[in-house]
């Protein structure tokens, strides 16, 4: 992972309770509505300058993750259009991290779906944060 456990949870490891995916996690980024049209949702990732944006649902809850390079392809297809939503496209919707999920099996989870980002959710499908492996 790319981010170093505290002392702390270091300390909760050495007893067994172990690393979990929110001790990992990184700030979510830019959170989007999944109705928001591809064209829109690259310039908030340019402007933004951040590899990925985080979907939203209509309750806010997280739909997916869409990377600067999903969004690039999408736009270089013959079915483009300029009112393409995010919603339409094919991208990762889950299932995600859960913020409860020990950290081994949720990078070994990543790894079989080969995923580099995953959202992390609570136990009501709102994303905390990002969990990223390194290469």
């Amino acid at each position: 992972m790319t981010q170093y456990p505290s002392r702390t949870q270091q300390a909760d490891s050495a007893y067994g309770v172990g690393l979990t995916a929110r001790d990992a996690m990184h700030a979510p980024g830019p959170q989007v509505d999944d109705h928001m049209t591809v064209d829109v949702a690259l310039s908030v990732l340019i402007g933004a300058r951040v590899p990925h944006l985080l979907l939203q649902d209509e309750d806010g809850r997280c739909a997916g993750l869409v990377t600067r390079t999903q969004l690039a392809a999408h736009r270089g297809g013959s079915w483009y259009c300029d009112r393409t939503r995010l919603r339409d496209i094919p991208l990762d919707r889950g299932p995600f991290t859960s913020s409860r999920a020990v950290l081994s099996e949720a990078e070994a989870a990543m790894r079989v779906r080969a995923l580099h980002v995953s959202p992390v959710i609570d136990e009501h499908g709102y994303a905390l944060g990002i969990l990223a492996l390194t290469p």
